[in-house]
């Protein structure tokens, strides 16, 4: 079942991939949730959000960081505005594969306005661009490499506070981000779907062999911004 957004342009971002098919033998293999590419109508809401708060630096002056970004669906739609540079983060190897093919026609058809690059590897030991960054997850992964990311990132943004903000779709795992204590929240709500990609979800989602996964109208999310402070007892 393809989404509307890979027929119109012809990339493959489609699909639900559950967690436990995504075995790569990394010990973090049994932490991944699944992959499913976000609705376009979501990513750019909250992008849009995010753009109007007041921020550290100038939005194109940003790094857009998809951790976990499985096919690059979200990074295509990311690189359609004024980032300084759009990377995608993956550990799986295929997905990652799937995601560079989807940049190389992205940026054949001139549709991507700054450069785009995958990484394949463990988002807990990516190294983040030393200017300001925008990281994006649409719940990839459970508590365990939530917390290794947030002990990887307080190690990388040591001295650099504002200097991240978080854009997490389907927010799963926002109360392991609070109890961190390294974070603000600047916004949290629900982000409702377009009527095509409500149309798109519920196709896919209702033709699951097991219907382990539920379709939805909306998206719960928070955006979050790195200031540095740990909670004292």
């Amino acid at each position: 079942m393809r989404h509307p957004f890979d027929v119109e342009y012809g990339v493959e971002t489609s699909g639900l991939v559950h967690g436990r098919d995504l075995k790569t033998g990394h010990r973090h293999d049994r932490h991944s949730t699944a992959y499913y590419g976000i609705a376009p109508s979501v990513l750019m809401q909250l992008c849009a959000r995010w753009r109007g708060l007041p921020l550290k630096a100038h939005p194109m002056d940003y790094s857009f960081i998809d951790l976990g970004c499985g096919m690059g669906r979200a990074m295509l739609l990311a690189s359609q505005m004024p980032f300084r540079e759009v990377i995608g983060v993956e550990l799986h190897p295929e997905l990652a594969a799937q995601a560079q093919r989807n940049v190389e026609i992205w940026e054949k058809s001139g549709r991507a306005r700054c450069p785009i690059r995958v990484v394949t590897g463990d988002v807990a030991e990516f190294p983040f661009p030393k200017d300001p960054c925008v990281a994006y997850l649409f719940n990839p992964f459970r508590e365990t490499v939530v917390k290794a990311l947030l002990k990887h990132i307080a190690e990388e943004f040591a001295g650099r506070s504002g200097e991240l903000d978080l854009l997490y779709a389907n927010d799963e795992m926002a109360a392991t981000i609070d109890d961190h204590g390294g974070f603000a929240r600047l916004w949290t709500g629900l982000v409702a779907l377009s009527k095509e990609d409500e149309a798109a979800d519920r196709a896919i989602l209702e033709n699951q062999p097991d219907g382990e996964y539920a379709w939805s109208t909306e998206e719960p999310s928070t955006i979050y911004r790195w200031i540095g402070k740990r909670r004292t007892a």
